[in-house]
């Protein structure tokens, strides 16, 4: 029997009331699994941003609710026949719409992401590990959960008219309307003026997207985009603040008042230190400490950053905004050490003078060089050694810190190759090794001054390099660096001359994050943990690690004796085997990435 139009328009409109009910009683139950998102947030500190929180809690899971039900269920009430069948499909939406939103809230609790289907793929695929045992025991409440549906779907069909009579539904549509609007128009002005207790809850929900009108409110007279880009460049409130050191440092004794010097040869892989390209540096790392297995924390310039602070690069923006300086020279500093920092471009990356040495006296070798020749300007790796020569000679008995930085190998595209018939690619593979021969001669005048000087047992010598370079070593088109995460591009030297220590190879996986801890620890005499001010550990500490980590701003790298694991700032990751092929037939292990994505954390305040 066919229904009439009048007994079809009846049950069209009751079973649209139901739905209305029906999503308003799981709008309920999603806040309330939704509090779990809350207890794993910081709690703001200001009553604003508590504001915000409460508005967008009520808000955005009012909207993404009754969003799914318009989208999914209400057209299926002028499709599906029958009531009980459609009853039955709205419990089962419901039903799985609440279990993925509590493995959700889970996901973040652990991982502190929502899920994708790159992080599900990745969560259930590791069974051995404990977060995805737990996030599958989620599962056990799924046929309670249909059946407290079932209940909640017969009882609403049943007290359907005495809930329309009591007329609340437009007060509490109204109450959701406006705790949405409220929550992207107060995001919309913290986002302009920097608020932080509110922009950073942007990400606390899952598939928040909140507003933001810098154009149209600059438009209308509402924001002064110069004030905007001053802040943006200034205003520390307008990131994330970085707790840098957790705690406060303490020492164990005094320090040892060693001269150190720290000499980056910019660009240079490991595998040139050889008796055939650097005769003077390899014949200095067989004299002394040797870490053969050494690794940047940067395939690009930022190798540095990690090199002096101790933090993953992405921590730079941060640390730039607040004008923290690392805390090992803050710590010398305050021991009486000065300062001699010399660059072969003169420090020409912002990196050295708006964020490292922000607050350090850089010598300027253009000045320098003016008031030695009264006319010529050069600037140069010959020059940057030259300068500090004179006044190592110059310097009184205080002990210092130095760092000189090579741009040789930078620049090595400027050394033709002397052996006719060579291909494009050997003829580069050349010159960058005459490059490297070319500073390894600069290294070795640094080397002579000190044994004039009569400083080799006064002074902590370092060489290292910023970032290695790639000759096309992974077939993937691959030349010089910041194209990729292979040995090539993050293993560089890191050879130490430390008065008192004996020579030695050594074969732990190192990295640059590590250097600011062992000069803390065993020069300035810091007893504080390392975890409260570093991602790196003590140089000389030879336990096995599990990974150490590199990376920048867009992609973190996680590097293991057998692979290297790449993820990207969306989650989405990719396995590389040692020599940097694809592994599309394996996962990374998921508590690897969790420790990396924690190391990422870390170190950002935890509430404002």
């Amino acid at each position: 029997m066919v229904d009439s139009e009048n007994s079809y328009g009846e049950r069209v409109s009751r079973l649209v009331g139901w739905g209305h009910w029906f999503a308003f009683f799981n709008i309920i139950a999603a806040m309330l699994i939704g509090t779990r998102y809350i207890a794993a947030s910081p709690w703001p500190d200001t009553l604003f941003g508590q504001i915000y929180l409460l508005s967008s809690w009520i808000g955005h899971f009012g909207f993404l609710v009754f969003a799914l039900y318009l989208l999914v269920l209400f057209p299926l009430t002028f499709i599906v026949p029958s009531r009980k069948l459609f009853r039955l499909l709205a419990v089962c939406f419901a039903t799985f719409g609440l279990t993925v939103l509590l493995i959700d809230t889970q996901a973040y609790q652990s991982i502190n992401l929502h899920l994708s289907p790159v992080v599900w793929e990745l969560l259930f695929n590791d069974e051995s590990s404990p977060v995805s045992s737990d996030l599958q025991h989620l599962f056990i409440v799924l046929p309670p959960i249909f059946l407290v549906q079932l209940a909640l779907s017969e009882w609403v069909w049943r007290k359907q008219r005495k809930l329309s009579h009591k007329h609340v539904g437009r007060p509490l549509a109204a109450l959701f309307f406006v705790c949405f609007i409220a929550s992207h128009l107060i995001f919309i002005w913290a986002d302009a003026f920097f608020y932080n207790p509110i922009t950073v809850q942007k990400a606390n929900f899952p598939l928040s997207y909140p507003m933001t009108a810098k154009s149209f409110m600059e438009k209308h007279g509402l924001l002064d985009r110069d004030e905007y880009l001053k802040k943006l460049k200034e205003n520390a409130d307008g990131i994330d603040l970085v707790n840098y050191p957790l705690s406060e440092i303490e020492f164990n004794r005094r320090s040892e008042n060693l001269n150190v010097l720290v000499v980056s040869i910019n660009n240079l892989r490991s595998d040139m230190l050889s008796a055939e390209t650097m005769p003077s540096s390899y014949a200095f790392a067989l004299n002394n400490q040797n870490f053969i297995n050494h690794y940047s924390s940067s395939n690009d310039d930022f190798g540095v950053f990690g090199l002096m602070y101790g933090l993953p690069s992405s921590y730079a923006s941060s640390i730039k905004a607040q004008g923290s300086e690392p805390l090992f020279l803050s710590i010398l500093k305050d021991q009486g050490y000065t300062f001699k920092l010399y660059s072969g471009d003169n420090f020409a990356d912002d990196l050295y003078t708006e964020t490292i040495f922000r607050k350090f006296p850089l010598v300027d070798l253009t000045k320098a060089d003016r008031d030695s020749t009264s006319s010529l300007t050069t600037v140069s790796d010959s020059a940057a050694i030259e300068q500090w020569k004179a006044d190592i000679e110059a310097s009184s008995n205080k002990p210092w810190f130095s760092y000189v930085e090579l741009t040789t190998v930078d620049n090595f595209n400027i050394y033709q190759p002397t052996a006719p018939n060579l291909s494009p690619e050997q003829q580069f593979i050349s010159a960058y090794s005459a490059a490297a021969t070319a500073a390894d001669g600069e290294f070795a005048k640094i080397l002579q001054t000190l044994v004039d000087q009569k400083l080799m047992d006064k002074t902590i010598i370092v060489l290292t390099s910023n970032h290695g370079t790639e000759f096309n070593e992974t077939k993937t088109r691959s030349w010089g660096s910041n194209t990729n995460y292979s040995q090539y591009q993050l293993r560089v030297p890191m050879v130490i001359r430390w008065p008192g220590k004996l020579a030695a190879d050594y074969t732990h996986m190192t990295s640059h994050l590590d250097l600011s801890v062992t000069l803390m620890q065993d020069l300035s005499g810091v007893s504080t943990n390392a975890k409260n001010y570093s991602s790196g550990r003590n140089l000389f500490d030879e336990r096995k690690r599990k990974w150490v980590i590199a990376g920048d701003t867009r992609e973190l790298a996680l590097i293991t004796d057998k692979d290297t694991t790449v993820v990207d700032k969306f989650g989405n990751y990719n396995l590389y085997d040692h020599n940097y092929n694809k592994l599309d037939d394996k996962n990374p292990k998921l508590p690897i990435l969790m420790q990396g994505f924690t190391e990422l954390q870390r170190f950002y305040a935890k509430s404002q």
